[in-house]
């Protein structure tokens, strides 16, 4: 894990040299992908158990992908108690942050008496996908499934890969709480496309959403525009600032809460210490070899770990602006007075015991966010991504009057006389 200083000359160079672009993918990667998803769309079911029976596994069949009562029940008996009433507890929270958030039809007259509005309107079916492979993640079921479920959606389905004959019983538990419609034992680009087109045995959606591995997020990409899909989701990333006022040991554990993800995962702090940079490298380093992940996490510190002593915390504010991670820790004495001066973030956690492992489990906002530099210009999954909002125009006998002579004009200059006809014979008539 690299100490590296900050100041006012290298702030801009080494701000770039993290950037990340979230488009870029490796060209072959992209083609395989591509190879995956026609085939899906053009052969349905035939293709999806071909990809299954070499991804999933070679129990993976048209009659058994989807998760039956029987196995629903299994699971929920099979969960520990202890588990079962934390899967509760923080569905509870997560459901109540997204009612909250819930926007409101509205309408309004104008001052030559047109009535323009909006509604409030439910992405209908919904595909959730959670991911099976390094770890198994009941928490992403309720943070993605339950804000679709509170926008109103009518129909939520999942796909998760399974590494035996069955899904992991607290992801079908998270699903029964978070009121999943069904769910089906299959991952990867293929469980993506199928989704997004529709085959015999998934259920075609409006939505796809959820994080997955860069095949899956390839995937999304691709079928863009079939449906809607939430975000392109890279290697998770925190950024911590710190001045020194939270235990260096605290400082090292969340920097290796993410770590642990992923090898790709990058955990990163800018503090105004070089002596209190060396004491978290020197917890990094001791906490490593404590962790059940301790490979994983090893690999991400060693890859892309790093620790930035900037001169002030204007530069470290600076840096995580570039930066712009998915999530922010404010390890600092009085966190509200650097929020006002952050621009980009994902999540933004505030103070010492705001530790980011909060935001992942019962907090209440989604952990599905914006990773790769795209908290620039996108935000966390909220229950805004399941709602749509058509306009309304009701356009009274002054306003007709008082704009028909400028849509004509208008559509005339743009070379769209049948538009401008559309007005004129409403005038001729009336």
């Amino acid at each position: 894990m690299k100490i590296i200083r900050i100041n006012s000359r290298n702030l801009e160079r080494r701000s770039r040299e993290i950037e990340k672009s979230a488009s870029h993918f490796d060209p072959e990667l992209v083609s395989q992908t591509e190879k995956i998803v026609e085939d899906v769309r053009e052969q349905g079911d035939s293709a999806l158990f071909r990809y299954a029976k070499k991804f999933d596994g070679p129990y993976v069949t048209a009659k058994n992908v989807k998760v039956t009562d029987r196995e629903f029940k299994e699971a929920k008996a099979a969960v520990a108690p202890g588990i079962a009433r934390d899967l509760r507890k923080a569905a509870s929270r997560i459901r109540s942050y997204q009612k909250k958030k819930l926007p409101k039809a509205g309408a309004y007259k104008d001052a030559l008496g047109n009535e323009l509005g909006w509604l409030i309107r439910p992405i209908e079916k919904v595909g959730v996908y959670v991911p099976g492979g390094k770890a198994s993640y009941p928490s992403t079921v309720l943070m993605t499934a339950i804000p679709a479920r509170v926008a109103g959606a009518i129909e939520i389905s999942v796909v998760t890969p399974c590494s035996g004959k069955r899904v992991n019983p607290e992801i079908l538990l998270a699903c029964e709480i978070a009121g999943v419609s069904n769910v089906y034992k299959i991952g990867g680009a293929h469980a993506i496309a199928a989704m997004a087109f529709g085959t015999r045995s998934i259920p075609k959606v409006d939505k796809v959403v959820g994080p997955g591995n860069i095949y899956v997020t390839i995937a999304k990409k691709l079928v863009y525009g079939f449906c809607d899909i939430d975000m392109l989701a890279g290697p998770t990333e925190v950024l911590i600032i710190a001045d020194g006022s939270c235990p260096p040991g605290w400082v090292a554990a969340d920097l290796l809460a993410q770590a642990e993800h992923d090898e790709m995962s990058i955990p990163i702090l800018a503090t105004t210490s070089y002596d209190y940079a060396k004491e978290v490298k020197k917890e990094v380093l001791s906490q490593l070899r404590g962790l059940d992940r301790e490979e994983i996490a090893g690999a991400a510190v060693s890859s892309n770990g790093r620790i930035y002593v900037t001169e002030n915390m204007e530069q470290a504010v600076a840096l995580s602006n570039a930066v712009a991670p998915e999530h922010l820790e404010l390890c600092v004495r009085s966190p509200k007075s650097l929020l006002k001066g952050i621009k980009h973030a994902g999540a933004i956690f505030l103070g010492s015991l705001s530790t980011e492992p909060f935001g992942d489990y019962v907090s209440g906002p989604s952990h599905v966010l914006p990773t790769g530099g795209a908290a620039r210009f996108s935000s966390p999954l909220s229950v805004y991504d399941f709602l749509r909002m058509p306009s309304t125009i009701s356009m009274s006998k002054k306003g007709f009057s008082s704009l028909g002579a400028t849509v004509m004009n208008l559509a005339h200059a743009e070379g769209l006389s049948g538009h401008a006809f559309s007005v004129k014979r409403r005038i001729e008539d009336s």
